[in-house]
């Protein structure tokens, strides 16, 4: 089977569920789809212009979006919400503006819930970007992935595998980097593997970062 296929796309149904619920006409699809890229992207940009965080961590795992005829209800999923409720007063309330200037708003409320995550760093999405933080300053790439497997380990995951690819270290030929801790059953369809594909900017070029994390077995 090889890994042509997205772990996450490949579980859906089964450990895996949509992060947007909502139907429309096959004509409308389209504009719904971007629809939800838009919201999704607004919410990121506000949280990187408006919110100072020291550790370079957003900590927003991922954004679910319900939609009804009258209602647009977004849930963002975070490890550290205080930084977005305790880091600028009114911060929900300016997201939510910011928001619904970004969609079409006839005939529809938009309501913008925070849902804390027990434990942040077994998610995948944060800790990718606590590795992109740790490249972005030049630290080694070893000691990266390293750290990132014990802030991993401390999440009770049982597996986790880490890959880097691109100009690593600043090397003029680009290479692939991995390193995998515990089991992680790819071909499994029961496992339970939380997965983020993320893009790192650096100095030197682009990187991206892999990142598989096997929590579960049904």
């Amino acid at each position: 089977m090889g890994q042509k296929i997205n772990p996450l796309g490949f579980r859906l149904g089964t450990t895996q569920k949509h992060h947007s619920l909502w139907f429309a006409q096959t004509k409308s699809y389209s504009e719904g789809l971007q629809e939800d890229q838009k919201i999704r992207d607004c919410i990121k940009n506000y949280v990187q212009k408006n919110i100072k965080i020291s550790s370079g961590v957003e900590g927003i795992a991922r954004i679910e979006i319900k939609k009804r005829i009258d209602l647009v209800q977004v849930i963002i999923y975070m490890g550290f919400p205080k930084w977005l409720i305790e880091g600028k007063p009114k911060g929900i309330e300016e997201l939510q503006i910011n928001v619904q200037k970004g969609f079409n708003s006839v005939n529809r409320k938009l309501n913008i819930a925070i849902t804390r995550i027990a434990k942040p760093y077994g998610d995948p999405n944060i800790l990718a970007e606590f590795i992109a933080g740790q490249l972005k300053n030049r630290v080694s790439f070893r000691k990266a992935m390293k750290k990132a497997i014990e802030l991993t380990e401390q999440a009770d995951t049982k597996g986790i595998q880490v890959q880097i690819a691109g100009r690593i270290d600043g090397k003029e030929i680009a290479r692939v980097e991995w390193i995998r801790e515990g089991r992680v059953p790819l071909q499994t369809i029961r496992a339970k593997i939380d997965y983020c594909s993320y893009t790192v900017r650096t100095i030197y070029g682009i990187l991206g970062i892999k990142i598989w994390i096997f929590t579960d077995e049904q």
